[in-house]
């Protein structure tokens, strides 16, 4: 029994050692993550009970990923392992002016496979106090869309919580159905939402009246009545290597937001959109106040951007510390 569940797909992530592009390179360096995987692996590593439902080929590729998972700390009891195959990407980190490129290889996986029927949603969601997912997931197969949409149905009828991050994938739509039809009812069905204007704008034609975030949160709230509340990170990026980012939060009445945090010199900035709902969550699950739970799901986000791999490995003290105005220029001893 754990805490919180993700579900979403895990693929193996295959990145040229240093800066190099692919074409330079005779060496991949191999990591696994999966954007909902990287939420449990967060959360796990700050103490909470997390548990990532997917599914894996049964060969090499699939045991070495559900190894990752549990060398984690995520609880990976109700993994499947069904036909299909292990998606891979491939990353070729940006530098300065050259922005990080990102080329999928994943179908038809295993995850692609899926259907409503995988898994035991009843079994799984049993004392869970949270529940997430992203556009991603649905974007994939109608399977994968169908398992979803009977995992939020159960979630809603237990009680449990459930955040939606509705990141749109263009490349990932293929199966004859528009984002908008999937992935409505499936917001409808979750009360903490994850989205910038453009987000609402581009996948439901939902715009706010200009005055602010809050117009469109509260535009999607009349068109989801489930909806809560909604969040989201913002991003201005002169270079690949240096960014900044603030978070703003909608609490159902009013909006809280962030200082804007300078990220330079930047490692590694796949995931951070995945630590900013992580802090979210675990701030949400820990009590802390709506300017709390903001300030470190945004602190969350920009702490990521100096990890390498898509998991956020930084401890609650750090992303406190740099909450509190503590950017790192001493070294901890």
């Amino acid at each position: 029994m754990s805490d919180v569940i993700t579900f979403g797909e895990v693929m193996m992530r295959l990145t040229p050692p240093g800066r190099k592009k692919l074409l330079q390179t005779d060496q991949l360096d191999i990591l696994y993550s999966g954007a909902e995987a990287n939420v449990s692996c967060a959360l796990a590593y700050w103490g909470r009970t997390a548990a990532h439902i997917t599914s894996f080929p049964d060969n090499a590729l699939g045991h070495a990923a559900l190894a990752n998972l549990r060398k984690m700390n995520v609880d990976v009891e109700h993994i499947a392992f069904t036909d299909g195959r292990l998606g891979l990407y491939f990353v070729e980190p940006g530098a300065i002016n050259r922005a990080t490129a990102i080329t999928y290889d994943r179908l038809p996986s295993s995850f692609a496979g899926i259907d409503a029927n995988t898994f035991n949603w009843d079994k799984i969601l049993e004392g869970a106090k949270w529940f997430h997912w992203t556009g991603i997931t649905p974007a994939i197969s109608q399977g994968a869309a169908d398992s979803l949409l009977a995992a939020l149905k159960v979630a809603r009828k237990k009680g449990v919580m459930v955040s939606a991050d509705i990141n749109y994938r263009s490349g990932l739509w293929k199966y004859g159905k528009t984002p908008a039809e999937i992935l409505a009812p499936l917001v409808d069905l979750s009360q903490v939402v994850v989205a910038a204007e453009s987000d609402t704008d581009s996948i439901f034609g939902i715009r706010g009246d200009g005055s602010g975030y809050a117009s469109t949160a509260e535009a999607m709230k009349k068109r989801f009545s489930g909806m809560e509340c909604m969040l989201a990170s913002r991003r201005a990026a002169p270079s690949a290597s240096h960014n900044s980012l603030s978070g703003v939060f909608w609490n159902g009445n009013l909006v809280f937001e962030t200082k804007t945090h300078d990220i330079d010199n930047i490692i590694d900035r796949i995931g951070s959109g995945d630590a900013f709902i992580s802090g979210f969550i675990f701030a949400s699950l820990s009590g802390y106040t709506d300017q709390e739970k903001i300030d470190f799901a945004a602190a969350s986000a920009v702490l990521k951007h100096s990890v390498e791999g898509d998991y956020n490995l930084v401890t609650e003290d750090e992303v406190w510390g740099l909450v509190e105005g503590n950017t790192g220029g001493r070294v901890k001893r």
